[in-house]
C-alpha cells in the first residue's frame, strides 16, 4: 500500500513539472522575442534577400525581379573593368591600414600607460580624434590637405617643400586617406591600454631582478600579454576595412575647390574601394542585383577571412591565468 502511494504521488508530480517547464519556456521566448523580432526582421530577413537578389536582375523598382542565375558574378569576374581596381584599392587598404593601425595604437598606449603628471588630459586628447564624426574628421582633412591653400601646404611651402595635390592626386589619396586613419586610432589605442593595464606589474618586478632590460621585458611579457588585445583589434579592424566607405566618399566626392576628386572613387579610380563601388552600383546605377551580388561576394571573403584569423589565433593569443 505504502508502495503505490508513492508511486501516484511520483506520477502527479510528472505534470505539474512539464506545465513548470512550457511556463518558463513561454516566459523565455517572451523575454527574447523584441531580439528574435530584431534578428528575424533587420539581419536574417535582408540577408536572405540580398542572396535572393544576388542572382537576379532587378532594379528596386521592377518586381519579380528577373532570374539570371550567376550573371551577375560572371559579369564581375570577366567584364567589369572598375571590380579588380576596387579589390586591388580594398586589399592595399586592408593590408596598410590594418597593421599600421595595430602598430601606432600599441605604441601610443605605451606612452600613455607610463605614470607621469597630467597623464589623463594626455590621454583625453589623444582619444578627442575618435570622437570626431567620419564626415567632420573627412571634411577637417579636406582643408587641412587643400591643395589650393590648405594648412598643411602653406607650412610646406613656407619650407620651401613641395605642395602634394594630397585628395586630388592619385599617387597621393590612398596615403592621404591612412593618415586620417591613423589620426583616429583612438579605439584601439583605449583596448591597448586596457590590456596593458591588465598585465601584472609582479612580472615585470621578477623580469627585472633577474636583470632583464626594457626590450626583454616587452618582448616577453607586455607583446605576449598583449596579443588578446591584438587579436581583438585585427579581426573587428579586417572587418572594418573591407568594409571602409564613409571617408572615402566624403574625400573623393568633394569639388576639385575643396580638395577633392569631384567624383566617388576619385582621382583615377584611386579611392575606389570594394564598399564605394557597391554603393555606385546600387544607389547611382540602381543596379540592385549586381550590388546584390557584389554583398554577397563581400561578406563570404569576410567569413571566410575571419574564420581563418580564429583558426590560427589559437597559435598565437596568450591568455594569462592571473590565478596560476
Amino acid at each position: 500500500m505504502g508502495t503505490d502511494n508513492r508511486t501516484s504521488r511520483r506520477l502527479s508530480r510528472r505534470p505539474r513539472r512539464h506545465a513548470t517547464a512550457r511556463r518558463n519556456l513561454r516566459n523565455g521566448l517572451l523575454f527574447i522575442s523584441p531580439w528574435l523580432v530584431g534578428l528575424v526582421v533587420l539581419q536574417a530577413y535582408p540577408f536572405f534577400m540580398t542572396a535572393y537578389y544576388a542572382f537576379t536582375d532587378f532594379d528596386g523598382l521592377n518586381f519579380p525581379p528577373h532570374w539570371i542565375g550567376t550573371q551577375n558574378f560572371s559579369t564581375l569576374f570577366r567584364a567589369d573593368p572598375q571590380f579588380w581596381p576596387s579589390v586591388t584599392n580594398t586589399l592595399w587598404w586592408v593590408l596598410t591600414s590594418v597593421p599600421t593601425s595595430i602598430v601606432v595604437g600599441v605604441l601610443l598606449a605605451l606612452l600613455l600607460n607610463r605614470r607621469v603628471r597630467g597623464l589623463g588630459i594626455f590621454r583625453t586628447v589623444f582619444y578627442l580624434p575618435a570622437m570626431v564624426p567620419f564626415v567632420g574628421g573627412s571634411v577637417l582633412f579636406l582643408w587641412l590637405f587643400n591643395p589650393a591653400g590648405g594648412a598643411v601646404n602653406s607650412i610646406l611651402g613656407g619650407l620651401g617643400l613641395g605642395s602634394p595635390g594630397w585628395f586630388s592626386d592619385p599617387g597621393w589619396a590612398k596615403p592621404t586617406l591612412l593618415l586620417l586613419q591613423l589620426w583616429q586610432v583612438g579605439p584601439s589605442m583605449i583596448i591597448f591600454l586596457a590590456g596593458l593595464q591588465d598585465i601584472p606589474a609582479e612580472l615585470y618586478e621578477a623580469a627585472s631582478i633577474d636583470g632583464a632590460s626594457a626590450f626583454r621585458k616587452f618582448c616577453y611579457i607586455t607583446l605576449p600579454l598583449l596579443t588578446p588585445a591584438i587579436f581583438f583589434n585585427l579581426v573587428l579592424g579586417t572587418i572594418w576595412a573591407f568594409s571602409y566607405f564613409t571617408q572615402a566618399l566624403v574625400v573623393s566626392a568633394a569639388p576639385s575647390s575643396l580638395g577633392g576628386a569631384h567624383a566617388p572613387g576619385g582621382p583615377a579610380d584611386s579611392t575606389l574601394f570594394y564598399s564605394l563601388y557597391l554603393y555606385t552600383q546600387i544607389f547611382q546605377n540602381f543596379r540592385l542585383g549586381y550590388g546584390a551580388a557584389m554583398s554577397l561576394l563581400l561578406t563570404l571573403v569576410v567569413i571566410i577571412l575571419a574564420a581563418v584569423l580564429f583558426r590560427t589565433g589559437r597559435r598565437w593569443v596568450f591568455y594569462y591565468d592571473h590565478q596560476a
